[in-house]
């Protein structure tokens, strides 16, 4: 397998089970199919247990260690993965995060999306979400995802409430699409591993939304769960009108992401979490946004899957925690448990 050398020869086995649920159950990889696996350093012993699945197939894979492309951050995904990339039926990007690296990210969007390749987004994957979300049974997700896509594509808003001062409501149009990324990934629309959500962009959104679980992209990192001290978001018309919190350095740097160009302060994506095997935060985006709930992304739309004609250089997901949902006037959940 080219490139693999550098990844260790051995690894834990209890990320065995998430491996293979990645490359048997939510990709389907198949012997006759070509693969692309990116990863760093930060990720190579997680890489290490894809690659032993990915063996099994006989599917013919490349490797590729970001840190042996150049200094990171990077500005650009290096050519050589992207000209990989296009040549590739499915691929996965198992990297931690570094400021300034959406960018990269995007660049390889725009070669996945359209090739149709079946692209399993593990972004900021670690040891614990491995042996939690990854466990997930995907078909059974798959199951309630679906159920609550049907309810959501006839519903005109979903109105969304909790005890800690969420009260926000978003409006629907049916011109903007509902997504479903359950972990079973199809050639029409790449998923997050761990699976389990459904999404739109809101035609308007109006309202107050406290994030009393985690913010996305790098301030995941830095900050975890925030629940000590939350994030308090009002929006009104879609904007951003206010942000309130007690811890001064995050409210700034979200503050000024948010700011990052004319539309990184827009609700650009409204999501309900559906991955059953994640029953609390764990302060890591890539796991917490699968969690039975709400949240919202502030910047990307994810335009050439929802249809919204804006776009963002920006995206950054705020999760919240024991929503009570209602779809028009149908409740769906209860303090974080489906109704449905």
């Amino acid at each position: 397998m080219p490139h693999a050398a550098s990844l260790p020869a051995t690894f834990d086995p209890a990320l065995s089970m998430g491996a293979a649920n990645a490359i048997h159950v939510c990709l389907k990889l198949q012997s006759n199919e070509r693969m692309t696996l990116i990863t760093d350093t930060a990720s190579a012993e997680i890489a290490a247990a894809l690659v032993a699945e990915i063996e099994k197939t006989g599917a013919t894979c490349h490797v590729f260690v970001l840190e042996e492309y150049g200094q990171r951050p990077h500005r650009d995904l290096p050519r050589v993965i992207l000209d990989d990339l296009a040549q590739s039926q499915v691929s996965i990007y198992a990297c931690i995060t570094q400021t300034g690296e959406l960018r990269t990210r995007m660049q390889m969007m725009d070669v996945i999306n359209p090739h149709h390749i079946r692209h399993g987004h593990m972004v900021n994957i670690n040891k614990q979400i491995m042996v939690e979300g990854m466990r997930a049974d995907f078909v059974e997700v798959d199951r309630l995802s679906e159920k609550l896509i049907q309810k959501c594509r006839r519903a005109k808003r979903v109105t969304c409430k909790t005890a800690a001062g969420t009260d926000y409501v978003a409006e629907l149009s049916p011109d903007l699409k509902w997504v479903k990324t359950s972990g079973l990934i199809v050639p029409e629309k790449w998923g997050n591993l761990p699976g389990g959500e459904i999404f739109t962009s809101p035609f308007n959104s109006n309202g107050r939304f406290v994030v009393d679980g985690v913010v996305g992209d790098y301030l995941c990192q830095k900050y975890g769960d925030i629940g000590a001290t939350p994030l308090t978001i009002d929006i009104k018309d879609n904007r951003i009108a206010g942000l309130a919190c007690a811890n001064k350095e995050l409210l700034k740097e979200f503050d000024a992401y948010c700011h990052t160009d004319e539309n990184s302060d827009r609700v650009g994506e409204f999501a309900i979490g559906t991955n059953l095997a994640c029953t609390r935060i764990i302060g890591h985006i890539l796991q917490d946004e699968k969690l039975p709930g709400i949240h919202i992304a502030f910047g990307h739309p994810y335009s050439e899957h929802t249809g919204q004609p804006w776009k963002s250089t920006t995206h950054i997901d705020c999760v919240g925690r024991f929503f009570d949902i209602w779809l028009d006037d149908e409740q769906v959940m209860a303090k974080g448990k489906f109704l449905i």
